[in-house]
């Protein structure tokens, strides 16, 4: 049996949580069992974050404090979010299929160019990519089981502690009904409990595909420039000239054709995932200043560890969406590098002209955008964390003035 490709095996990490949403990875149309979870999710989720809206309109004309209206904005945000980063990969499924194929096709066409030191250039990439997702999986379930755990332990708590049994929910959503009624309570916690695990696995499907294909590309950007040092680099300069340079011009070519695939992946990586990424940054933006100001302003311990908790992931989430473009880019740029340093000059006139072009086109780097707004880096990190604290500033200056 053919041994496995290594981007097959890291889409088997995250396939599982793909089938949860409804989203579609695997086959090149969609099937009746996925469009009818995908329908559920949505509509389920929809219900909570349209209740969660009308209670902060509500707060907001019934003379509710500002830091009570503001609890509930920073989950509102993150569950608009889910629903448009979903929406949006569901719309280029079709890119998503074509993708996926180009990376395995390029993973299966560089065996045959890079065997020796392949395990050692790709290893580490393949573990980062790894360690990250667990990581992110354990931070994720910790706040699911904060957000979604915690009045549990309250409700038990209090009726332990006074003999009293107050109900409590996870979310405050205005429902058209008493949400707090025992014959109700029940139905409504676990509504909140799914729509929580619907927003986390959308965000994570999404997040962790689109890290999965930036860590490959990255990957194929680096055999492809081992390969440019390799071949000529290896050879005396007798070995060289005695060659025939027929022979070293078509090698190039087809590195070239390679370097160009690899480069078509990363182009539509960037149209897939273009559109969400500028959502996301403003989204992220509002989501760290509101989680901050409750963090600053909020009395109760229990609460503010939950804020602290949530602040942590949503700046761990566009973190990582900034730092893998960041890697991409980065390895993308190196190609010129790795060219300069192939010894070009001890081939021919027709060669030299030929890595000229490949430099020129390797100083332009491949780069993922937020719909043309702002490049995906870590530069792009650091201005959402000045937005952030520039509209944190902002909100502490109105609410000193209404104390």
């Amino acid at each position: 049996m053919p041994e496995e490709l290594l981007f097959d095996k890291s889409l088997h990490n995250i396939t599982f949580i793909f089938r949860l949403t409804g989203l579609n990875i695997e086959n090149k149309k969609r099937n009746y069992k996925q469009n009818c979870i995908f329908l559920f999710n949505l509509l389920w989720h929809e219900t909570d974050v349209i209740c969660a809206l009308l209670w902060a309109i509500y707060g907001i004309f019934s003379g509710e404090s500002f830091t009570e209206v503001t609890h509930i904005m920073p989950c509102v945000i993150f569950g608009i979010l889910a629903d448009v980063k979903a929406i949006c990969l569901l719309i280029k499924e079709d890119k998503v299929y074509i993708l996926i194929n180009n990376l395995r096709d390029s993973e299966t066409k560089s065996k045959d160019f890079v065997n020796i030191e392949r395990n050692s250039l790709i290893q580490p990439d393949f573990k980062r990519l790894n360690n990250i997702i667990k990581a992110l999986n354990i931070i994720n379930s910790l706040m699911f089981v904060v957000f979604d755990g915690f009045p549990l332990l309250f409700i038990a708590l209090k009726y332990l502690t006074t003999g009293q049994l107050e109900l409590l929910l996870p979310f405050l959503d205005v429902y058209p009904f008493d949400s707090f009624d025992p014959r109700y309570w029940p139905f409504v916690y676990i509504h909140q409990f799914w729509s929580a695990c619907i927003a986390l696995l959308n965000v994570c499907a999404i997040d962790y595909f689109f890290f999965t294909c930036c860590t490959h590309i990255r990957i194929q950007f680096k055999l492809l420039q081992h390969q440019f040092q390799e071949i000529i680099a290896n050879r005396s300069i007798s070995a060289v000239v005695s060659m025939n340079q027929m022979s070293i011009r078509a090698q190039f070519k087809d590195l070239i054709k390679w370097h160009q695939n690899i480069i078509s992946c990363a182009n539509m990586l960037e149209e897939i995932y273009s559109e969400s990424t500028l959502f996301n940054f403003l989204a992220s933006s509002l989501m760290i200043c509101l989680t901050g100001f409750n963090v600053t302003t909020v009395d109760d311990n229990a609460i503010v560890v939950t804020f602290i908790i949530f602040l942590s992931m949503s700046m761990m989430q566009v973190y990582f969406l900034c730092f893998f473009g960041d890697l991409l880019m980065c390895s993308s740029a190196a190609v010129a590098d790795a060219v300069y340093n192939s010894r070009f000059y001890l081939g021919d006139v027709v060669m030299g002209k030929i890595v000229l072009l490949v430099q020129t086109r390797a100083q332009k780097p491949c780069k993922l955008t937020a719909a043309g707004f702002a490049d995906v880096n870590l530069k792009a990190y650091m201005r959402i964390l000045s937005t952030s604290w520039s509209y944190f500033a902002l909100l502490q200056t109105i609410y000193s003035s209404r104390c």
